[in-house]
């Protein structure tokens, strides 16, 4: 099946928001929304990550590092470990895992 959609497109930044657009086997991606200045308090993943940034600019946390993202920048982090994230600018970025 095929399918066409515009989550991404039409989600307004408002807070903080999480969609998931996709799982199958064990993979998921998500879409994740964040105002400035909003945060996604501190959390685990259950698998190894991809954060894809699709607009925005954010600070990542983890093992006490920041890591400043911005538009179509990835990052890949491992399972388990405590992380957050706080909105330099209005921001969406998928994690796919």
């Amino acid at each position: 099946m095929y399918q066409i959609g515009n989550t991404i497109n039409t989600t307004e930044v408002e807070g903080l928001k999480v969609d998931k657009l996709a799982s199958k086997d064990g993979c998921e991606t998500l879409l994740i929304v964040l105002e400035k200045a909003h945060i996604f308090p501190e959390h685990t993943s259950p698998r190894d990550t991809l954060l894809v940034m699709l607009e925005g600019d954010i600070s990542f946390t983890i093992n006490n590092e920041d890591y400043s993202l911005q538009k179509q920048q990835t990052f890949t982090f491992p399972a388990e470990k405590k992380h957050k994230v706080l909105a330099r600018e209005n921001s969406k970025f998928l994690i796919i895992r």
